[in-house]
């Protein structure tokens, strides 16, 4: 097994941050195989009463990737393409709803590009000081969360909706599994 067969796998011995951005790294692949290569009927599939769809799981990650990765760990405005939608882009219930109006490659580029950024944006803060340093967010009276705490969320986050994303895809076509197969690359 080479780490290009399996380029999602996290190390098998590494620092925190290895560690931690390689379960994160994992956990969005695996959700975005979950995603991927569906249309919009795929991507609207609910089941029974939950309103969530794959497509949703799609916008409202990108957002959360691009709300945690500025407004929590840099203090930044979310920025675009988010400040022109107002406040309803960090509206849950918007970015579940507002996804079917979406075209499928649009929600892919959405989400691909915002963790990019997210990437990106944690990439330069951790080369200048680590886990351990404080991010922009503060909670009144407890202080400032760490960069740690704000990437242990983004795992939680993709913990949860990679759980709700294997029961919608086994729902769709059948796809079912833990990780991509060998040598997967995102399709859509």
């Amino acid at each position: 097994m080479t780490n290009d067969d399996y380029p999602w796998e996290p190390p098998l011995a590494g620092t925190d941050v290895e560690h931690l951005l390689g379960a994160l790294n994992r956990l969005r692949t695996t959700f975005r195989w979950k995603t991927d290569e569906l249309d919009p009927a795929g991507l609207n599939a609910r089941l029974g009463p939950s309103a969530l769809t794959l497509g949703g799981l799609l916008k409202h990650l990108a957002v959360v990737e691009d709300h945690i990765s500025t407004v929590r760990l840099t203090g930044a405005p979310l920025g675009e393409p988010w400040t022109a939608l107002g406040d309803q882009a960090t509206d849950d219930d918007w970015q579940f709803s507002s996804a079917a109006k979406d075209s499928p490659p649009e929600l892919y580029a959405l989400w691909d590009d915002a963790v990019e950024r997210s990437k990106a944006r944690f990439d330069a803060v951790l080369a200048n000081g680590g886990l351990d340093q404080p991010s922009a967010l503060e909670w009144p009276g407890r202080g400032h969360l760490s960069v740690r705490r704000l990437v242990c969320d983004l795992i939680e986050e993709y913990g949860r909706h990679t759980g709700h994303a294997d029961l919608l895809r086994e729902a769709v076509d059948g796809r079912v599994g833990e990780d991509p197969p060998k040598g997967w690359r995102a399709v859509s």
